[in-house]
């Protein structure tokens, strides 16, 4: 498609990069004018986008993706909807961008502020779902960063719709064209490209399947958000209460199954596995998940297969979960610790001590609390929106945001002040 796909990706970063510096006047109603008016668009460009979608989907054969992965592929008119609300709510979020985390008046007299700015550049690749272009360009450029947007082929024809609204959006409402960019070729060498770019591109954030990831993480020489699984677990403590516990399972495993904050993974204290774990697993059986479990999960649960070692750290992404029966919290805790991904984990419980115990020794990006799983979301933390869930410590964790998407720097006020 491209003579010099090099040239060409310089030519999209040179743009970011020049993008990145113009919006740094841009004002706040100025980023919520392009918000709400592209809300607006997309409600009102619905036929074109479904139409768009429909191309995709058609072409799901050729690609040979899971009913799970052309799930997450398809545009609905709800799903429309539900980006355009998203673009409207992060607009009504606050501003990070010059934000005093902050300040102090040093004996000498300077006045030291620690402002929150934007990283600059961000290269977001992502497989499948459509709806994350809008959510992607919103939180960036309300964050006053520069988005390169490299979606996967399989959703070539959505994105191009939907970044095309947003992009003529933007240049009506003051905010440079080029602030949002797509990538439109389809060659997956391009994406090594941008991955040496570190002069120009500040961060890139991978969303999609672990092979995706580990090939940014090994090429990228800017610094990486990013999560490679989301084995996530429920664990049932021994005071759990029978219903709320049933509706958290079975919501976590199934409300969505190829989704990184689905549940895969059952942990049952053994107090509580005679009376609870028959009529999860029935529920569970219910919806069609296999259920594969150690000696004693087999014992109770006649119908579950026997797990394997490996079966503890696998993300399914279908109607598969993993069961371990366990002798304390203890036992928990380090069980989860040792096979989880870091992503969610839930605990069902009356006993405080337990749960803020659990909380406090569970090291994840997001632990619930007679809670499911599937609440470790930007939007459902008011986020508005995400461009991904780290599993990282450094410089984010958990679903990121408008505030995830900013350092800081230090402006320092003085009156002549010297150092002697």
């Amino acid at each position: 498609m491209f003579e010099d796909l090099e040239q060409y990706c310089l030519d999209v970063a040179q743009r970011a990069k020049s993008a990145s510096a113009e919006l740094a006047v841009v004002t706040g109603k100025q980023k919520n004018d392009w918000l709400n008016q592209s809300a607006t668009t997309l409600r009102r460009q619905m036929s074109r986008i479904l139409s768009a979608n429909a191309k995709d989907i058609a072409a799901v054969p050729d690609y040979g993706l899971t009913p799970a992965e052309t799930d997450r592929l398809r545009l609905t008119p709800e799903r429309v909807e539900d980006m355009a609300s998203a673009l409207e709510y992060v607009a009504k979020l606050p501003d990070p961008v010059g934000e005093i985390i902050s300040s102090q008046v040093r004996p000498n007299g300077l006045d030291v502020r620690k402002v929150r700015v934007p990283l600059g550049v961000v290269f977001f690749i992502y497989e499948s779902r459509p709806n994350v272009t809008a959510d992607a360009a919103a939180l960036c450029v309300k964050s006053s960063n520069a988005v390169i947007l490299r979606g996967g082929k399989e959703a070539i024809h959505s994105n191009q719709e939907i970044a095309r609204l947003l992009s003529e959006k933007a240049a009506e409402c003051g905010i440079p064209r080029d602030a949002v960019q797509l990538i439109s070729t389809t060659d997956r060498a391009a994406v090594g490209h941008f991955l040496k770019m570190n002069n120009l591109i500040d961060v890139v954030i991978p969303r999609g399947g672990e092979g995706l990831i580990r090939r940014v993480c090994a090429e990228a020489k800017m610094p990486v958000i990013k999560h490679f699984e989301g084995n996530c677990h429920v664990y049932v403590d021994e005071s759990a209460e029978e219903k709320t516990t049933i509706d958290i399972v079975i919501n976590s495993k199934c409300q969505r199954m190829g989704v990184c904050n689905a549940a895969e993974s059952l942990v049952v204290h053994r107090s509580a596995a005679e009376a609870l774990l028959p009529k999860i697993a029935n529920a569970l059986i219910e919806k069609g998940v296999e259920i594969r479990g150690d000696a004693e999960t087999l014992a109770i649960v006649p119908s579950a297969v026997p797990a394997e070692e490996k079966d503890y750290y696998t993300e399914y992404h279908g109607p598969i979960i993993s069961c371990k029966i366990v002798d304390s919290l203890d036992e928990a805790i380090r069980h989860i610790n040792h096979y989880s991904s870091g992503h969610t984990e839930s605990i069902c419980t009356q006993n405080l001590a337990a749960a803020r115990e659990f909380a406090l020794r569970i090291d994840s990006s997001a632990v619930m609390i007679n809670a499911s799983t599937r609440f470790n979301d930007g939007g459902e933390f008011g986020l508005g929106a995400e461009i991904g869930i780290s599993t990282d410590k450094f410089h984010a964790r958990g679903p990121c945001g408008l505030e995830e998407l900013t350092s800081y720097k230090y402006i320092v006020w003085g009156e002549g002040q010297v150092r002697s």
